[in-house]
């Protein structure tokens, strides 16, 4: 017997593809911009990626404001509880058919390893990129501010592992977000913000 349950909010649905949009151009223009490919020329890259992150930093702002007015920041808070369960899940259950350790509710929309790394996301990938992005876009005026070790090499080099980082989380977030009891069932909560559970 199956049970839905209203999962993912409008906002929270508009803010997570409108988010994964921009990360995925910002991405592919940055490694044109990197000379990683030649698919885009550079100053089309440059001018997409500049158009792109301050739309991301505008949804960003948004969205650490309807958290913390709606109260969603709580499915974010980390917690150590059952997380050796979902690592060992993670690691080893989800290939041999073993059922989920964590029950998903309205109340509790996230695992602990969840929790974990999209708190890390937000408090170490995206300060890096923006702080690292910001610095390089603005790089004459703050120049005089920067400590002298950190030139403009340095920042690039920040930018860059920042954006290998966030690569990682999203080719990972992307293959669990199939590992549902259907390759489609998160994709499809994602989608219409009901959750089937089984």
């Amino acid at each position: 017997m199956s049970q839905r349950i209203y999962l993912f909010t409008r906002f929270e649905r508009f803010w997570h593809w409108t988010q994964a949009a921009l990360i995925v151009s910002l991405l592919f223009t940055g490694f044109a911009i990197h000379g990683s490919h030649s698919l885009i020329g550079f100053l089309t890259a440059v001018e997409i990626h500049e158009v792109a992150i301050w739309l991301l930093i505008a949804l960003w702002v948004l969205a650490i404001f309807w958290h913390f007015t709606t109260g969603q920041w709580r499915h974010y808070i980390p917690t150590v509880e059952n997380l050796d369960r979902m690592v060992r899940y993670y690691a080893y259950g989800i290939f041999v058919g073993a059922p989920h350790p964590y029950k998903v509710t309205a109340e509790r929309k996230h695992n602990p390893l969840q929790r974990i790394t999209y708190l890390g996301v937000k408090l170490l990938i995206n300060p890096l990129l923006w702080l690292s992005g910001l610095a390089y876009l603005f790089r004459d005026s703050l120049q005089p501010w920067l400590p002298a070790a950190l030139g403009l090499q340095q920042v690039a080099t920040l930018h860059t592992a920042g954006a290998f980082l966030m690569l990682a989380f999203l080719i990972a977030h992307v293959y669990l977000a199939t590992a549902g009891a259907t390759p489609t069932a998160h994709i499809r909560a994602m989608i219409t913000g009901w959750e089937e559970q089984h």
